[in-house]
C-alpha cells in the first residue's frame, strides 16, 4: 500500500485536515495525524478493505525536548495480509508539568495490543491515554515520582533506602 493511496482514503474519509504533514525523508515516511482524530484514523484504515491495517506492532511515546515543549505517539501498523506497513505520528505542543500530563485518544479500542504500549508510554513518558481501560504504571513501582523518559527527568539517588545507579 502506497502512502498516496492511504493519504487519498483517509481525506476522503475525514476532509484534508486529518493529515497535518508528512515526513518522506527517512526509512520509514509517515503521515502526520490530527491528534483528536487518531483513533479514528486507525478505526478506518483497520476495517476498510483497502488497506486492512490489522496489527499495531508498536505504539512509542516521544519528548520532543525542554525547548520544543512537545509531546507525541508513533504508531507502528502493519497488515498482516498484505504485507505491508505504515508509520503515523501525533503530537502536540504541551507545558512539562507533572501534574498536567499531554493527552491523546486511546487506542485501546481499536487495537488490544495498544493497551501495554500505551501503559509503556505514560509510565516512562507520563503521556495520558483518554479513554484507556486502565492506565496505570507498567514497569516502574506505583509510587515512583516522575517520568524516566523525559528529556528533563533527573533521577533519584535513593528509592526507598537502596541506591540507585
Amino acid at each position: 500500500m502506497m502512502l498516496d493511496s492511504v493519504k487519498e482514503i483517509l481525506t476522503a474519509r475525514f476532509g484534508p485536515e486529518v493529515i497535518v504533514g508528512e515526513e518522506t525523508g527517512g526509512l520509514q515516511p509517515a503521515l502526520l495525524i490530527a491528534p483528536d482524530r487518531i483513533a479514528d484514523v486507525c478505526l478506518e484504515l483497520r476495517n476498510n478493505p483497502a488497506t486492512y491495517f490489522d496489527f499495531l506492532s508498536c505504539l512509542s511515546g516521544i519528548d520532543y525536548g525542554v525547548t520544543a515543549n512537545r509531546f507525541g505517539v508513533v504508531y507502528h501498523l502493519a497488515s498482516i495480509p498484505y504485507q505491508t506497513q505504515l508509520t503515523l505520528k501525533v503530537s502536540k505542543e504541551h507545558g512539562r508539568d507533572v501534574n498536567n500530563l499531554p493527552t491523546f485518544p486511546t487506542l485501546s479500542n481499536v487495537y488490544r495490543t495498544a493497551d501495554w504500549h500505551e501503559r509503556e508510554a505514560y509510565d516512562l513518558v507520563g503521556i495520558f491515554f483518554e479513554g484507556h481501560p486502565d492506565l496505570r504504571r507498567i514497569l516502574l513501582p506505583d509510587d515512583w515520582q516522575g517520568f524516566p523518559l523525559r528529556k528533563d527527568y533527573e533521577a533519584a539517588e535513593y528509592y526507598k533506602g537502596i541506591k540507585i545507579d
